[in-house]
């Protein structure tokens, strides 16, 4: 079978996104190819926002391929599945584009994850897979009836039927990633590194997917929420391949990048730099001079809450004390040249405390962000515990909380995001 895998070209104009806007590898579809190929099948994959390609030339190089199933991803790359923009107007408006001309059109990502209908009739699709994507796709393109393959949604006349719930692929055996040359060489950009410019390619990669912890405000449940380690070997052979590539610099999209000292060992013979986002208080002071030795350059440290009490409402599950985290966040300075501690607003934290803990860190060179509001993402246990399940009003109920809570949003939005209905009037239908 022939499968065209598209990373669409975003506009985040008037949304809530949260995620970093410039171009990331598209981890799910480069997941998806691998395993493609492997049962030989014939894969064009393409990356709107690396070559800033218009949407409707996307769809002709996808009718040029000739493809019987066309894959489309509703959210940029695997790093932001739990941060996604909650509209859909960009890949509805590719599937509009494309029409009938990409044969069977499916939609993988976070919002049919957890809202299987909704984003079926919203998307336009045939199909739209739950949870994560790779083995599914597989699985679709190897053929038989809809019926026999597990977390998908599809139309059977005018009723949609859902298989199952969301599909956890066994990824500790993914094979090594293989990207195109020129992609490599166009990734300029170094995710979450602000110690100097970027002096070559960057890249992401996955050594891990998953966390064990539940915190409440985390949207992972309905996708990468068991947490796997990745086996070594493909896992080095990938990095490996990259820096033939060129890379000089990686980012581990890894939910939580766990102590894993057979992974850095290795990782300090090798010429890359990378950075991570994990929990200080798993790391003894030991591993954090073997992760600085690493090659490590920035760390994204979720701390969340300054006390007590709003890490335990958080469901944290964190035995540190706050002076403990201070310290910890302080020792990764000194071998890692960009450390960040993550703080969200909770109820508690006064503003007061919040800006002497900030001075305190930023004194050891340590930055701390100003708290960012929460966002009950429908695959977080906060939307849970607000509303109960996820229903087909569940964005707009999330987006419509979130405005309604706060009058200053995220440093990173130029203004007010407008309304998810707004957002998505014109292309996806009611």
């Amino acid at each position: 079978m022939k499968v065209a895998l598209v990373n669409p070209t975003w506009d985040f104009t008037d949304s809530i996104y949260f995620g970093c806007r410039e171009p990331h590898l598209p981890l799910e579809l480069g997941c998806s190819k691998v395993l493609l190929e492997a049962a030989g099948h014939e894969v064009l994959m393409l990356d709107g926002p690396l070559f800033g390609t218009p949407l409707a030339d996307l769809a002709d190089a996808v009718t040029a391929f000739g493809p019987d199933m066309t894959v489309v991803t509703t959210a940029p790359t695997y790093l932001f599945w739990r941060c996604a923009q909650p509209e859909l107007r960009v890949p509805r408006e590719f599937v509009m584009l494309l029409g009938s001309r990409g044969g069977r059109t499916v939609a993988v990502g976070p919002h049919g994850s957890v809202t299987p209908e909704t984003t079926l009739r919203k998307l336009g699709v045939d199909v739209v897979v739950r949870g994560e994507c790779e083995e599914i796709v597989a699985t679709l393109a190897g053929g038989g009836p809809l019926s026999g393959v597990p977390s998908i949604a599809y139309r059977q006349g005018e009723r949609i039927l859902v298989t199952g719930g969301p599909a956890a692929t066994t990824f500790t055996d993914m094979p090594a990633l293989r990207w195109p040359a020129e992609w490599v060489q166009r990734h300029n950009h170094h995710h979450h590194r602000y110690d100097r410019a970027p002096d070559g390619p960057g890249a992401e990669v996955e050594a891990s997917r998953g966390c064990p912890y539940h915190c409440s405000f985390c949207a992972k449940i309905d996708f990468r929420d068991k947490y796997r380690r990745r086996d070594l070997e493909p896992l080095l052979e990938e990095i490996d391949g990259l820096i033939a590539q060129g890379a000089v610099y990686v980012y581990f999209v890894d939910e939580i990048f766990l102590p894993n000292r057979p992974l850095l060992e290795a990782l300090v013979a090798r010429k890359i730099e990378f950075g991570v986002q994990t929990r200080i208080d798993l790391w003894k002071p030991e591993m954090l001079d073997l992760l600085g030795a690493a090659g490590c350059v920035s760390i994204e440290a979720g701390v969340e809450s300054l006390t007590v009490e709003g890490r335990a409402m958080l469901d944290k599950n964190c035995k540190a004390t706050t002076d403990d985290l201070a310290e910890r966040l302080i020792h990764a300075k000194r071998s890692v040249p960009f450390v960040q501690a993550n703080l969200l607003k909770v109820a508690g934290d006064e503003e007061a405390l919040v800006m002497e803990w900030r001075e305190r860190l930023r004194a050891e060179g340590v930055w701390a962000n100003d708290p960012v509001p929460l966002y009950p993402y429908p695959s977080s246990p906060d939307y849970r515990r607000l509303w109960g399940m996820p229903d087909g009003r569940a964005w707009e109920r999330a987006h419509e909380h979130y405005l309604s809570q706060f009058g200053a949003f995220s440093d990173i939005q130029e203004g007010r995001p407008a309304p998810l209905p707004e957002l998505e009037t014109a292309c996806c239908p009611a």
